[in-house]
């Protein structure tokens, strides 16, 4: 994506322009909304910043929208739990990623006293989505929508630049029998593009001594999540299991691991989504404001 020259007061990396792939350097703002950020041109419908098959969804918090296709991804109550779980204190300077549509940055924007959050997310298509809802909120001093690759975050971003790093990261092992891996649902579900040896080893580069990671993940796979978070200096210290329905087994795990920090892990009472079929539990709809 692109990212001005200087964003924000902070110089940006010379190398993000020469990153292979990327887009023209910069936050990504198009050109319809260069006018009129986080807006439709004047004269024009709200509908004017969509793409074919787009919509525009409410997210119930600050008025704030995001710009989805249901053919590609939308996202789910995981990246809410996440929005809600992952703390940026005053000051702090925020990466998600893989940040698909820009939902954890535009939530957590909103819930945090975060200084400034960048999304970083490797499809084209997506990343555009995400830098055309930051514009639509009138964000783009706030939020950096940043096209590239998390296997290359340290080298695009430089090491120790964040404190806080979030990832709702692809869940499935590889990419084997799919018939189209290429695919953007594919991507966000499968680790054809980056494992998640990738996301911690970046993380531990992009985090800042003490900084936190946050993610949310399968439980299933907390024995290879731990192993690999231990590999690259960073220890697990928050565990939140995550419940359907009470009764019912955990579906999700929301992680907070330290960059540096000592053994000492702590389990949280575990989140229950709904009380009834279709009706969120009053957790739900007090902390995490659905």
């Amino acid at each position: 994506m692109t990212r001005s020259e200087e964003a924000n007061g902070r110089p940006v990396p010379a190398d993000i322009r020469k990153t292979p792939g990327a887009a023209a350097v910069g936050r990504l703002v198009p050109a319809d909304l260069r006018k009129a950020p986080g807006a439709a041109p004047a004269g024009q419908p709200e509908t004017a910043v969509l793409r074919d098959g787009e919509r525009i969804d409410d997210l119930e918090r600050n008025g704030y929208r995001i710009i989805q296709n249901p053919a590609m991804f939308c996202f789910g109550m995981d990246a809410v739990l996440l929005s809600g779980f992952a703390q940026a204190r005053r000051g702090e300077r925020v990466i998600d990623l893989g940040t698909g549509t820009g939902i954890i940055p535009l939530l957590m924007e909103a819930k945090t006293e975060g200084e400034h959050f960048t999304g970083l997310e490797i499809q084209p298509e997506m990343a555009d989505m995400a830098a055309r809802s930051v514009a639509l909120n009138r964000l783009q001093d706030r939020i950096d929508i940043v096209q590239g690759d998390i296997r290359e975050a340290s080298r695009l971003f430089g090491p120790a630049s964040f404190d806080v790093v979030t990832s709702n990261p692809p869940y499935m092992a590889g990419g084997a029998g799919l018939t189209n891996p290429e695919a953007p649902k594919a991507v966000s579900r499968h680790e054809i593009l980056c494992t998640f040896d990738d996301v911690a080893r970046e993380t531990a580069r992009l985090l800042k001594h003490g900084g936190r990671f946050y993610l949310v993940h399968r439980p299933r796979r907390l024995p290879e999540l731990f192993a690999v978070l231990r590999m690259y200096g960073l220890e697990p210290k928050r565990m939140k299991m995550v419940h359907p329905y009470a009764g019912r087994a955990a579906n999700l795990v929301l992680l907070e691991a330290v960059r540096g920090g000592r053994p000492l892990l702590k389990a949280e009472a575990p989140v229950i989504v709904f009380r009834a079929p279709g009706v969120y539990s009053d957790e739900i709809r007090d902390v995490y404001g659905y």
